[in-house]
């Protein structure tokens, strides 16, 4: 999959990939490997789920209070990988995190499960669990408290944006000399370059 002549926008690129993952990908098209960096400078990394994507960025959502929300907000970059094993390819993005708007987070939660959002308020995400019976126990409670009415969504869960500066298309390609395209974002826009495997 050499591109003589990759489109200008690397978000329409992406789309026709995860497109493609939509339908080829047997388990989970949109997960996403998300690294970030602690205090100490160690990065971390783990998979969540791409819940939205356009021109702005990359979309997804999690406890403000776990770990990456806490790595996130303390130091404002990540990075995310695609890859998808069925179509042999993969995405890497880069850049600045920000946070969604109230509205995006509202929206969102409120598309999810009832029992998906009464989990955002049972699970104390990152912190030590004394044992299954007290995250069920957690669960039950919260349950009870909104079980007959509207869940809102608590005040530490919401989303992130990353707002992609470098993207880099790899596709697999035979005795691994694979295809590899970079979009760089600088002052004048989106630039592409194509690197040896």
């Amino acid at each position: 999959m050499f591109i003589e002549k990759p489109p200008a926008d690397p978000i329409s690129l992406f789309e026709e990939w995860f497109a493609e993952a939509a339908e080829k990908e047997p388990n989970d098209p949109n997960a996403m490997a998300l690294a970030t960096v602690g205090p100490d400078g160690m990065p971390a990394v783990r998979m969540v789920l791409l819940k939205h994507v356009d021109k702005n960025g990359f979309v997804f959502y999690t406890n403000y209070e776990s770990r990456k929300g806490q790595q996130i907000l303390d130091h404002p970059k990540a990075a995310l990988l695609f890859h998808w094993k069925s179509l042999r390819r993969q995405v890497r993005v880069e850049g600045p995190v920000s946070q969604v708007s109230a509205a995006e987070a509202d929206e969102y939660f409120a598309s999810r499960s009832k029992q998906s959002q009464i989990g955002a308020w049972a699970s104390q995400q990152s912190r030590p669990l004394e044992g299954r019976f007290a995250l069920e126990k957690r669960v039950a409670q919260y349950a009870t408290k909104y079980g007959l009415g509207k869940v809102p969504r608590p005040p530490y869960w919401s989303g992130f944006r990353l707002s992609p500066v470098m993207i880099e298309f790899w596709s697999d390609g035979a005795f691994r000399l694979h295809d590899r395209l970079v979009y760089s974002l600088g002052k004048d826009g989106w630039s592409t370059q194509q690197l040896y495997p």
